[in-house]
């Protein structure tokens, strides 16, 4: 069950044989000079919008909202789904904590496992409504439906006791979330090789760490082996900071903004590249003297990727359940 060393493994079988996407180790050493003469201190988990606490019903919320934590680009033509909450509206991740939030002021039992076992299509739709429409609504429905019955089945109705069986260690504890949660099973295929990401398995673990005050189900051991996040916004951070390079042909298509199929080279190798570029970043700044876990740095980046100036190249859209 011990998964993150395949992830670093794997993913680098796929840097050393890509065709489309290369890291740039002149840009790796500029921006980690750059960042060490900040001296940068880890980021902190936030606070004011997140539920958080030492109580079991913290660690329910958090992989509630993990399983729902993917993919909120808007389809062509349509708006971007957007939640108005305590008088502020959010897009993209934070409308969907602030509509989680939403619901438990509401008095949705969201951390209730037989609620969530049974929810329905439109009970999501309700609990997700807002401007515009997010995408897959089916496939979060099911995803919370898969979450409330594993956790009701194997669980006791906890996530505590998920975090338990894995022996309070995020490597084992995002072997489980893939091994029992399916739609946390991240894993995909590059020249008939397995390639793992388990993003959102790796950040249901930083996430649990962040929110639990303290408490021992979020003072995982092997926190500093976890990798970066491979999603969409990342990638455009790293590509924006040099970090990496696309060919042509690659770039051609992400900046006319088509689609890149789920499991193509292409997106494949994208994602690898990711998890390598923060990893070579990671190893630069530690040798300058800061040592920053990766997942510090993912949320780093994540926030410079929440602010990019207007003539930022877009990030690629892939329509996918993991990220």
């Amino acid at each position: 069950m011990n998964q993150l060393p395949a992830v670093l493994a794997t993913t680098r079988f796929v840097v050393e044989n890509a065709r489309y996407v290369v890291l740039n180790p002149s840009r790796v050493a500029a921006v980690a000079d750059e960042l060490a003469q900040q001296h940068p201190t880890p980021p902190t988990f936030d606070r004011v919008h997140h539920p958080h606490g030492q109580e079991p019903w913290v660690a329910n919320f958090i992989l509630v909202l993990d399983t729902l934590n993917f993919s909120f680009w808007p389809d062509p033509g349509q708006p971007r789904w957007r939640v108005t909450y305590d008088r502020t509206t959010y897009d993209g991740y934070w409308a969907l904590v602030a509509a989680l939030r939403r619901a438990l002021d509401e008095g949705v039992p969201l951390t209730n496992a037989a609620f969530l076992a049974q929810i329905s299509d439109a009970d999501v739709a309700n609990l997700l409504r807002g401007e515009g429409p997010i995408p897959m609504l089916a496939e979060r429905a099911a995803g919370l439906r898969e979450t409330g019955q594993v956790l009701e089945q194997r669980y006791a109705g906890q996530f505590v006791n998920a975090i338990a069986e894995a022996e309070y260690n995020a490597l084992k504890l995002t072997g489980l979330l893939a091994e029992r949660f399916p739609s946390f099973a991240d894993v995909a295929s590059y020249g008939g090789h397995p390639v793992q990401f388990y993003k959102r398995a790796q950040i249901c673990c930083s996430d649990l760490y962040g929110a639990s005050d303290g408490a021992p189900w979020g003072a995982l051991a092997d926190l500093d082996k976890l990798t970066a996040f491979a999603d969409y916004k990342l990638p455009q951070v790293l590509r924006r900071l040099g970090i990496l390079e696309y060919t042509a042909t690659l770039a051609e298509v992400i900046d006319q903004r088509r689609p890149l199929r789920a499991g193509s080279d292409a997106e494949v190798e994208i994602r690898a590249a990711t998890i390598w570029g923060v990893e070579s970043l990671r190893r630069a700044l530690t040798a300058r003297g800061h040592a920053l876990r990766a997942f510090e740095i993912d949320w780093h980046l994540w926030e410079l990727g929440q602010s990019l100036p207007p003539d930022t190249r877009p990030y690629h859209l892939t329509r996918t359940v993991y990220y």
